[in-house]
């Protein structure tokens, strides 16, 4: 609160989210909540079409729908495991299942919630992940260098 008594909004995040799903019903109210908080959304309403946006732009987190208990959407967490082992990525389940689970932890993505998401939990997933993929591309870039060259930057 500032000295008014007026609660003070937190400063925006910014930052890009890549949203991935074929459910559009789904993904439009993931996106409405999203935009709330502050972050810009690219939305992909097909696997194949949020992997093409993938390779081309610039993400802090991806979300992506798991699909049905196929997981259609792992193609999504391959490529980005392949693209950037740094950038996050959220896997929303329609359908909990154990081994998609399973395989969505061992293909990298950090979180793996279900289907329906209130606010409050897609806000959590994006304060809790969206932040350390710029102190990842940091630490990328300073082991990237050599050691000499280090202390400088």
């Amino acid at each position: 609160m500032n000295q008014s008594g007026e609660r003070q909004s937190e400063p925006s995040p910014g930052g890009a989210v890549l949203l991935v799903g074929e459910d559009l019903e789904h993904v439009e109210s993931v996106r409405r909540v999203i935009q709330r908080i502050g972050y810009n959304v690219q939305v992909c309403n097909s696997y194949a079409e949020g992997i093409c946006q993938l390779i081309s732009g610039a993400f802090d987190i991806i979300v992506v729908g798991q699909g049905s208990r196929n997981f259609e959407g792992r193609c999504v967490l391959e490529r980005a495991a392949e693209f950037n082992r740094w950038l996050p990525v959220v896997v929303v389940a329609r359908y909990l299942e154990m081994a998609c689970y399973l395989e969505a932890m061992q293909l990298g993505a950090v979180d793996y919630l279900a289907e329906p998401l209130g606010a409050g939990e897609i806000a959590r997933v994006m304060r809790t992940w969206a932040p350390r993929r710029k102190g990842a591309v940091e630490a990328e870039r300073l082991t990237s260098m050599p050691i000499s060259e280090r202390h400088a930057a």
